[in-house]
């Protein structure tokens, strides 16, 4: 069994302890503009990077939205290895972004590492200027804003301050699994656009529950939250 196998969502996930105790609902929102009909969020990054206010899927703040498979377009009924795109079948097969003949099919390797802009979610769903945002985005977006556990008209999730006071609500829409629904209303998990370059069957993720937040990878199958990022000039 590989590695990526044994990494639990809580197990060895790099831990980034935040706020934990339940907030009173905060009903306002912070919207800085719009790009292609999709509102964003300017939170004084460093790299200027804007962040969504809605998961793709959704028409609100707090809405779940849809799951993607890590480098699918689409929702789908069921999430594993066989209805995967890039693999024949198993993790030991994949056929697009591979680093490792050890998981590629009949040893391939094409050595991608982030997401291609084909298969980004966030371009081909919005449009020009938005993608999934990298690793480097997302723990971009935790170093630099107060994080904390809330509940936003009725729905549990993660409300993210900055500096500048923009503030950016992530709902605990959980992931889905096979053909379940897994842990709606405790986890947000949210992909990132980078492959876990040592273990390519994985993917970075960023994570939270009511007391922690963590950047960990998991299998590209999963299908998980996205919310996209754009820069406007």
């Amino acid at each position: 069994m590989k590695a990526v196998a044994t990494l639990m969502l809580m197990g060895t996930a790099m831990l980034f302890v935040s706020g934990c105790t339940p907030e009173e609902p905060a009903n306002t929102f912070t919207v800085s503009g719009s790009n292609g009909g999709h509102d964003y969020v300017d939170l004084g990054l460093p790299s200027g990077t804007l962040w969504a206010t809605c998961n793709i899927g959704a028409e609100t703040p707090e809405g779940y939205g849809d799951y993607f498979a890590w480098g699918d377009n689409s929702p789908k009924p069921t999430y594993n290895w066989s209805t995967y795109q890039y693999c024949m079948g198993d993790g030991s097969a994949l056929t697009k972004y591979c680093t490792d003949p050890i998981y590629g099919y009949d040893g391939f390797t094409d050595n991608l590492t982030v997401l291609m802009p084909i298969d980004d979610a966030a371009l081909v769903n919005w449009g020009t200027g938005w993608h999934v945002p990298t690793m480097e985005q997302w723990k971009e977006l935790r170093d630099n804003t107060t994080r904390a556990w809330t509940v936003q008209d009725g729905v549990n999730g993660y409300l993210l301050t900055a500096d500048n006071g923009g503030q950016l609500f992530l709902p605990a829409a959980g992931y889905r699994k096979d053909d379940t629904l897994h842990s709606v209303g405790a986890d947000g998990i949210y992909w990132s656009s980078s492959l876990y370059v040592s273990i390519p069957d994985g993917a970075y993720d960023f994570g939270f529950t009511a007391s922690n937040d963590f950047v960990d990878l998991y299998y590209r199958y999963q299908g998980q939250s996205i919310r996209p990022v754009c820069s406007v000039e």
